[in-house]
């Protein structure tokens, strides 16, 4: 099953998801007002604060959601279980992939993200709210691969554990959000930013095998992913599901390691 869809596929008549426009930027106001003034049309606002994440807590920043208040935003927003969704954010494309993410780990089969985002979109836009149908999506989570700090701390000695985070904040040389910088000791730095082309489009499936390749995830190795707080990090799954190398996820991130002062850190360049 395809990943990412291009505007172009989307546009096309005989295709007609359930669509999902999950804008939001970290620390930033809700996106509802982006939403509102202008959005494809039909899709409905998924917030990612309250219904793709969990409270903040020593799960981390943004951890998995309750199950019953993303069920109920789900079918609110008119997702059902053998309907085709995509999701769409800003341009980014964070909040697109942990939604992305979040369903296929929930179970749902066939959820794309649209390439680019919103700024790749040439059609129409619609305003205002949309009224629909609810759905009638359930969650059987599972679907998708998922690590416990053990676990990461582990697949980072067995396998390979890329840090999606910007190279300083894995060096340690700055912690903007967290109690201390740094990252996994014997994870391996790989920056979300280098996954797309200028216009934010992910680059083409070979280009991204080569760099994962690069990093150590190559066929027939374990690997997982992990950033800030576990949204950038599910970019990278994304990525490497578009190049074909599965990956899970740790979903509380360096927001939940670093808060347990009882976890090593590693600092600098090599992966210690």
């Amino acid at each position: 099953m395809d990943s990412i869809i291009s505007a172009d596929a989307l546009r096309t008549d005989a295709f007609r998801p359930v669509l999902l426009d999950v804008r939001w930027q970290l620390g930033g106001p809700s996106g509802r007002p982006d939403y509102e003034a202008g959005h494809l049309p039909g899709a409905r606002y998924v917030d990612l604060d309250t219904e793709l994440a969990g409270r903040p807590g020593r799960a981390g920043r943004h951890p998995l959601p309750d199950l019953d208040v993303f069920t109920t935003a789900m079918r609110r927003a008119g997702v059902c279980d053998d309907l085709p969704v995509v999701v769409y954010d800003g341009g980014q494309g964070w909040a697109a992939a942990r939604a992305w993410w979040l369903l296929r780990w929930a179970g749902h089969r066939d959820v794309r993200v649209l390439d680019g985002g919103l700024p790749a979109w040439s059609g129409p836009l619609e305003t205002g709210d949309v009224a629909g149908r609810p759905g009638d999506f359930t969650a059987r989570p599972g679907g998708m691969p998922l690590l416990s700090a053990d676990e990461a701390a582990g697949l980072a000695r067995t396998g390979v554990l890329l840090d999606a985070r910007a190279a300083e904040r894995y060096r340690g040389d700055v912690e903007p959000v967290d109690r201390i910088g740094g990252h996994i000791p014997g994870a391996v730095s790989a920056p979300t930013a280098a996954n797309t082309g200028p216009e934010g489009r992910f680059l083409p499936a070979a280009e991204l095998a080569e760099r994962f390749g690069r990093l150590g995830a190559t066929e027939g190795v374990g690997a997982g992913v992990y950033c800030g707080s576990g949204v950038s990090a599910a970019h990278q799954v994304l990525a490497m599901a578009v190049a074909g190398r599965p990956a899970a996820l740790y979903v509380g991130s360096w927001s939940e390691w670093s808060a347990d002062p009882a976890r090593e850190v590693a600092t600098g360049p090599q992966p210690g």
